[in-house]
C-alpha cells in the first residue's frame, strides 16, 4: 500500500477506548496480511490524549514492514499486536503512555520515536511489551534511532519520560545504538504496577548516545543489562531476529542487516 508521502495520504481515525471502541477496533489501519508493505503515508489516530487509549496502527501477522511513515497518536499508537517478523524502516513514531507496544517479534530502526506532551500529572512511556510466555521470540527492538521530545515537551522539567515499562510477565525490550535525548529519566524504566515482577522481564540497553543514554542511575532490576558486547546482542539484530535477508529485499525495503559500525 503506497501513499503520496507523510501528509499527503493521511489514514485517520478518531476512535478511542473511552468513545466505546476497544483498544484494537480504534485502529486508524489494522494490518492481518502476510507479506505487506505500508509507504509514504500517514497513520494517525486523532482522538487526542483526552481519548485515552487510541491506537493508529494495529500489525498482526508475519512479514509486514512500514518505510518513510508517519504513525501518530498519544497513547497506544503503535500496537504491533502479534506476529512474526515485523519492520519499521525512517519512520516517525509520535506518542505518550506505553505508545509502541504488543507482543509481537518487531525492530523499529533508522527512525524517530517523537514523545510527546502528556495530560497534567501524567507521565510518557514509550514501550510496553507484551511478551507473556517465557520461550516466545518476541520483543520490542529499538535500533539506530533517535529517541526525542516535541517541542512542546522539551521545557517541560516536571513531566517523567521513560523507556519502558512491562505490560506482561515476560516482557522483553532491547534498545541499541540508539540516541536518547536528555529529558530520558534517569532510572530508564518504570513497573507497570506493584505487582510487576522485575526478575523475569528482559530489559537491554546496548552502546546508545545522548545526554540521556547515561545507566548510572537506571534501575537495579535482576531482569535489566547494560551491555557492551555486540555478541550479546547479535540474536537482535535484523538478520537473526526477524530474517530480514530473506523477505525485506522482496518488499524493497532497505536495512541494516547488523550492527551499526562505529
Amino acid at each position: 500500500m503506497s501513499g503520496d508521502g507523510i501528509g499527503k495520504t493521511i489514514i485517520v481515525s478518531s476512535l478511542s477506548n473511552s468513545s466505546g471502541s476497544g483498544i484494537g477496533a480504534s485502529a486508524a489501519l489494522n494490518i492481518e496480511s502476510e507479506f505487506f508493505l505500508a509507504k509514504d503515508m500517514s497513520i494517525l489516530n486523532s482522538a487526542g490524549p483526552e481519548g485515552g487509549q487510541a491506537v493508529a496502527l494495529r500489525t498482526s501477522g508475519n512479514h509486514i514492514a512500514c518505510l518513510r511513515c508517519s504513525i501518530e497518536g498519544f497513547q497506544d499508537t503503535l500496537y504491533a499486536h502479534q506476529g512474526k517478523s515485523q519492520f519499521f524502516y525512517n519512520c516517525d513514531i509520535y506518542g505518550t503512555i506505553d505508545f509502541i507496544f504488543g507482543d509481537a517479534t518487531v525492530i523499529i530502526q533508522n527512525s524517530t520515536i517523537h514523545v510527546r506532551l502528556p495530560l497534567h500529572g501524567q507521565q510518557n512511556v514509550i514501550t510496553a511489551d507484551g511478551r507473556h510466555l517465557s520461550d516466545s521470540n518476541t520483543a520490542i527492538v529499538i535500533h539506530n534511532c533517535s529517541i526525542v521530545p516535541t517541542p512542546d515537551l522539551r521545557n517541560q522539567s516536571d513531566v517523567k519520560t521513560y523507556l519502558g515499562r512491562p505490560w506482561k510477565k515476560f516482557s522483553q525490550t532491547i534498545i541499541m545504538q540508539s540516541y536518547l535525548d536528555t529529558f530520558i529519566d534517569r532510572e530508564g524504566w518504570m513497573k507497570f504496577d506493584e505487582s510487576s515482577d522485575v526478575t523475569t522481564l528482559n530489559y537491554v540497553e546496548f552502546r546508545n548516545s545522548g545526554p540521556g543514554s547515561n545507566t548510572s542511575g537506571r534501575v537495579k532490576w535482576p531482569g535489566y543489562h547494560v551491555l557492551n558486547n555486540p555478541k550479546n546482542v547479535q540474536n537482535f539484530t535484523v538478520e537473526k531476529f526477524i530474517n530480514g535477508s530473506e523477505w525485506l529485499p522482496k518488499l524493497d525495503v532497505p536495512y541494516s542487516s547488523g550492527l551499526v559500525s562505529t
